[in-house]
């Protein structure tokens, strides 16, 4: 598709989503996004990353909400967002910037653009924020960890780490980095003693992404696997994927789990002792207390890119590059379809704001 095509579907995009806000109940200045589900969308050519906000009740959804509350752009790729009690911090890659916003009314607060390349994700630990960064594509050593103080929402420094840093989440002192590999594959899950900097690293299955603690404080680290080409880009190969249990006292894996060959498993989330997790059309459940994969699907969802439970519900996200994405709410008891509801373009994440 050219650039202009891609501009005419930008203008038309804007005017249907401008069309659906005079359509409903337009939010003004003291709009109130909280008590809701806050979708993220990458954005794909010329048009824009966007937050979608979806009311609790499952109604109208509101359609780029920064770019409605601050008349400005966010950019391609927006990658993910991290939350502290007031605030939300948004990722977009391929601008090299965190835009730092209230949470609940979406009014842009500051931007983080300064010592930041590909920021991915971030967490936050007091008055600290710590974003994984990717580094040039022709560099394997120059990833690294941007700690942001979140009073003055600047890089005050950075801890060198492996290649392609991913997900980051935050335990008992320690920060938990998936390395997926960025341009390339990689197969550590970092550790980071925040007080001094000290960095651990524990092998795990190829292109390791998704990253959750359970109540006992286990990690579990879903491993996508990895798919080997000869020079002319021809398949000569899978390594497994796999769902690795590690002790976060020791740093040791406890036990693993792999899927067969050429099965590449993405988008593991946890409710309580249920681990979930998205295979070719169908999401999967087992116990964290499990040592083997369920041999039947919880679920038919067809091809999904994002997905989250809460309150025995899932919503997963079928995307499009090109026009609005759908959002599909399914009862898991039922296991129906509850809601279907257009969020944006190239919609990936899913968050809860409270």
């Amino acid at each position: 598709m050219t650039i202009n095509k891609f501009a005419i579907l930008s203008i038309a995009l804007s005017t249907f989503f401008i069309s659906c806000n005079d359509d409903s109940d337009t939010m003004d200045l003291e709009s109130d996004y909280s008590n809701g589900i806050l979708i993220t969308g990458e954005g794909s050519g010329a048009i824009t990353g966007s937050i979608t906000f979806v009311p609790q009740d499952l109604s109208t959804p509101s359609q780029l909400i920064y770019k409605t509350e601050n008349d400005s752009e966010l950019g391609t790729h927006l990658q993910s967002m991290a939350f502290s009690d007031t605030r939300a911090y948004i990722s977009v890659d391929n601008q090299h910037t965190i835009t730092v916003v209230d949470r609940y009314s979406f009014k842009e607060i500051a931007k983080i653009n300064s010592q930041l390349e590909h920021p991915r994700y971030m967490t936050v630990v007091g008055t600290k924020g710590y974003s994984t960064n990717w580094g040039s594509t022709a560099v394997d050593t120059d990833d690294f960890i941007a700690v942001i103080d979140l009073n003055s929402n600047t890089v005050e420094k950075t801890i060198s780490v492996g290649l392609g840093p991913e997900r980051i989440i935050a335990r008992d002192g320690k920060l938990y980095i998936s390395h997926k590999g960025a341009f390339d594959v990689n197969n550590i899950v970092s550790v980071i003693d925040i007080e001094t900097e000290a960095v651990v690293e524990i092998t795990v299955g190829d292109k390791p992404d998704e990253l959750f603690f359970d109540a006992n404080g286990n990690l579990f680290v879903l491993s996508e696997g990895a798919v080997e080409y000869d020079s002319n880009w021809n398949v000569i190969g899978n390594t497994l994927g796999s769902i690795a249990k590690i002790n976060s006292q020791t740093n040791t894996v406890m036990t693993t789990i792999n899927f067969g060959d050429e099965e590449h498993p993405s988008l593991l989330e946890i409710d309580g002792d249920n681990l979930y997790y998205f295979l070719n059309t169908e999401v999967y459940t087992l116990k964290t207390s499990d040592t083997s994969l369920p041999t039947t699907p919880l679920i038919e969802t067809g091809g999904i890119y994002g997905m989250a439970i809460r309150d025995n519900q899932l919503y997963s996200i079928v995307a499009s590059f090109s026009t609005l994405s759908d959002l599909n709410v399914y009862d898991l008891s039922s296991k129906s379809l509850i809601e279907t509801l257009e969020v944006g373009v190239a919609a990936s994440k899913i968050y809860f704001n409270d």
